[in-house]
């Protein structure tokens, strides 16, 4: 394949499509598939059980399909699904999930993963998120779309995190965070919603001031989440375009780990 540097060394049963592109000395191994347009730097290392879509740029050094560093694992045929049109750059580290976790660590499409960012057995990312330098998932974490972690954030396994939220340099994540939230700290703690990124994603008034409503009833009224969801579920009938934000909001407390709360 014209594409493939000769030291680079893959395995005859793994699938990579004609158009697929890998640099020097990368290790390939046999259960791996990568679709077209994909790129996979020097020195990188893709095994397990690993399916890789169109139009990634995966830069040199990253470990993507690797064992889960959990100790229970035994082998077990598990996942690592990665989407289409990812930047995935240097050192970056993407386990294959576990038995207890669904089996699948899943990456969507159109995320921007900075170096050593860290996915951990069974974490679920969704589209177009983006991860700086050194973010890090324990296992079991969930990341909704859309969502910014500042560098160095370290999220506690089986943390839910929603779309649109955004963390600050050096957050450590122990709760949930619901949708739209801004935190920073260690622990983190919610310090706004993020309206700016809404603005830039084309919300409009009407939405932006439904997520000023509900971070005053999850935040600044002394509500309890129960209350508070009820709060935010009449949202719906008074901004009729903000529905969409609202029921978002409601799945997320709803289907969160109850154990875990939400950053406060």
């Amino acid at each position: 394949m014209p594409g493939i540097h000769p030291t680079a060394i893959i395995d005859p049963q793994a699938e990579l499509d004609g158009s697929v592109s890998v640099g020097p000395y990368a290790v390939i191994g046999p259960e791996v598939k990568i679709g077209a347009g994909t790129t996979v730097g020097a020195h990188c290392v893709i095994e397990g059980r690993t399916t890789i879509g169109r139009d990634n740029r995966i830069f040199q050094f990253a470990s993507l399909g690797s064992a889960p560093q959990d100790k229970k694992y035994r082998g077990e045929p598990c996942e690592l699904v990665i989407g289409e049109r990812n930047t995935i750059r240097e050192f970056c580290t993407f386990n294959i999930g576990t038995p207890g976790g669904g089996g699948v660590t899943q990456l969507g499409d159109d995320n921007w993963m900075m170096a050593y960012a860290h996915l951990a057995h069974d974490c679920l990312v969704g589209n177009n998120t983006i991860f700086a330098n050194n973010a890090q998932l324990a296992g079991h974490v969930v990341v909704q779309d859309f969502v910014i972690l500042g560098g160095f954030t370290n999220a506690h396994q089986f943390v839910h995190i929603g779309a649109h939220g955004m963390t600050a340099l050096g957050t450590v994540l122990l709760a949930n965070q619901p949708p739209f939230v801004m935190s920073e700290g260690q622990p983190a703690k919610a310090r706004s919603m993020n309206f700016e990124g809404l603005r830039r994603r084309g919300f409009s008034a009407e939405r932006i001031a439904a997520v000023k409503a509900m971070h005053k009833a999850l935040y600044r009224d002394g509500l309890t989440l129960e209350q508070a969801a009820q709060r935010i579920a009449g949202l719906a009938q008074q901004t009729p375009d903000a529905a969409p934000d609202v029921r978002m909001m409601l799945d997320f407390l709803k289907n969160m780990p109850q154990d875990r709360g939400i950053v406060r």
